[in-house]
């Protein structure tokens, strides 16, 4: 095998370059040990409280610290999120909880890439509202690298498309969706332009669907390289297409764990609600 569990929790992870739009995000918490529940239970300890299994793991790929997150059509609701409506965006996932029980959600993850003041620069729909129309535009930076591509669903089927193939086959609105780029998987292949092993190395997520319909949301706990992340969707989770979130401002809500991280203003949310929870 290429990875291998985590014994011990790492704390306080950084980006090993400073972002852009301000701090670096640091982890508080690495969260998930063993082999990963596909949706959070209850459990009963010893002493008779219950604790909240986690839906995400860690990993080691090769030698890098992963956070792998699994979201089940069965047991699972996919929607973005960009703020209160009406309101400006939130801009980072804790003023996102605040505003949001957290024992209604599995986990929450940035959702890709946004303008200066947190709007998505790429097609968005939240709730069956179009925010943002999709992107066919070239330029510079990961976004326009193409292949591009869109995640999206309604209900539960949950898809990966490159930016073209949505454009030319998807004719009704989903009910959520984000545009980002680069896609790191195609059809079962790396990107084109994305190497081995490159040398940019950042924290970074992604995300991408199976061939049973479930969504696999992955961040590194330290730097990673396009290629390597790639090769993780493709080899390990089996993922034919998959698809580059952001990177050094990914962050994650894992309130199983108590995982809160906190940096850089991020923009678009994505958030993995679980379909049992009743607020007793």
């Amino acid at each position: 095998m290429k990875y291998a569990y985590l014994a011990l929790p790492l704390l306080m992870l950084t980006a090993c370059e400073p972002a852009k739009e301000g701090e670096p995000v640091t982890r508080t918490r690495i969260d998930g040990q063993g082999i990963p529940s596909a949706t959070p239970t209850p459990v009963e300890t010893a002493s008779g409280t219950t604790q909240v299994e986690s839906a995400c793991r860690s990993i080691i790929f090769e030698d890098t610290p992963l956070t792998h997150c699994l979201a089940t059509p069965s047991r699972h609701r996919v929607s973005m999120d960009l703020g209160p409506s009406g309101d400006a965006p939130y801009r980072s996932l804790t003023a996102y909880s605040k505003a949001h029980s957290a024992g209604s959600i599995a986990f929450a993850m940035n959702a890709g890439m946004y303008d200066d003041e947190g709007k998505p620069i790429g097609y968005f729909v939240e709730d069956g509202n179009r925010l943002q129309t999709l992107s066919t535009a070239d330029g510079e930076g990961n976004f326009h690298m193409k292949p591009n591509g869109v995640f999206f669903g309604s209900g539960e089927t949950w898809e990966v498309r490159t930016t073209d193939d949505f454009l030319a086959n998807v004719r009704e609105r989903p009910q959520f969706g984000t545009q980002s780029g680069p896609m790191l998987v195609v059809d079962g292949k790396l990107h084109p332009e994305i190497s081995h092993d490159g040398e940019s190395r950042l924290i970074r997520n992604a995300v991408g669907v199976d061939e049973r319909g479930r969504a696999h949301f992955v961040i590194s706990n330290a730097a990673i390289s396009f290629g390597k992340l790639a090769r993780f969707y493709r080899d390990e989770l089996n993922v034919k297409n998959a698809l580059y979130l952001d990177g050094n401002v990914s962050a994650l809500w894992n309130p199983a764990t108590d995982r809160l991280d906190t940096g850089a203003p991020i923009g678009p949310i994505v958030v993995v609600e679980k379909k049992d929870w009743t607020d007793d």
